[in-house]
């Protein structure tokens, strides 16, 4: 028998219960400066991958957020312009209805119908935005309409502002659904109302002229015919000027004979009114 093997089992038959553990438990307090080293590298290296998670997640929303929101913006951009567009559109269909009707009840010839948009030429400078609110501002007139743009403002301005041939005579215009004349009154009062009639229907026929010939496009201005055109306004314009002058003073001997083209203008009988002009010029051949 080994006596050695004996002597060890006795030993530890001999000791207390609990003194491996205690022993272990003691060595468990002493760590090595490395391990802990390691440990607390470990426990940084976790943290700064933690916070970098983070950090990715939260630019990651922040980034898809902005994604929808620019997306959101676009579509409500998209919607004002479609809405503005809509609104212009009606706007011009309904100005344009109202103008034919102004035109038929006078007498005036149709517009030719919008090919483009000619009325600003490439050489007239559109003035800066104070510049054109503070004009308008002096008209009376509203600074922006919904859904104009500036070169929409500057074509209401022109036409605000256009040359116009009521400076032609001191009688008081009556208004337009008022001008249609029917017959020569006999009393002086009717007869000189008619002669404001007669001097307010050639002012709208001279300014229509004018505003259709300043809405052409520059190159046609330029060519030949857009200047015959031009020099015949220019010449018709001065030759009206004498009859201003005899609706003035009431004085037309051949009242009867411009009531009559006038009238025939008026229902829109262009041959009749024709044929009454060569009657008054050159009389019956």
């Amino acid at each position: 028998m080994n006596f050695a093997a004996l002597l060890s089992k006795e030993i530890e038959k001999a000791k207390p219960a609990g003194t491996s553990d205690s022993t272990s438990a003691q060595n468990d307090k002493y760590i090595k400066r490395s391990e802990l080293e390691k440990q607390r590298q470990a426990a940084y290296l976790a943290e700064q991958q933690a916070a970098k998670t983070a950090k990715e997640e939260a630019s990651r929303k922040k980034r898809k957020f902005e994604e929808e929101e620019a997306e959101r913006n676009r579509v409500r951009e998209e919607k004002r312009a479609r809405l503005a567009e809509e609104s212009r559109k009606r706007r011009e269909e309904e100005e344009a209805r109202l103008e034919k009707a102004r035109r038929k009840r006078l007498g005036l010839p149709e517009l030719p119908p919008k090919k483009e948009d000619t009325s600003t030429s490439e050489n007239d400078e559109i003035p800066d935005d104070a510049d054109l609110d503070a004009k308008l501002r002096k008209l009376n007139q509203p600074v922006r309409l919904f859904g104009e743009s500036n070169k929409q403002r500057f074509r209401r301005y022109q036409r605000l502002t256009a040359k116009s041939a009521s400076g032609f005579t001191s009688l008081e215009l009556v208004p337009e659904e008022d001008m249609k004349v029917t017959r020569v009154p006999k009393d002086p009062q009717g007869r000189k109302y008619l002669y404001r009639q007669l001097a307010t229907y050639f002012t709208v026929v001279l300014r229509e002229w004018e505003i259709a010939l300043n809405a052409r496009p520059a190159d046609v201005k330029d060519s030949f015919q857009g200047k015959a055109a031009t020099n015949a306004f220019l010449q018709s314009r001065e030759n009206m000027k004498p009859l201003f002058r005899k609706f003035e003073k009431g004085e037309l001997d051949t009242l009867d004979a411009v009531v009559e083209i006038v009238q025939a203008t008026q229902e829109r009988r262009y041959v009749d009114a024709n044929d009454a002009y060569l009657r008054l010029s050159i009389g019956k051949a």
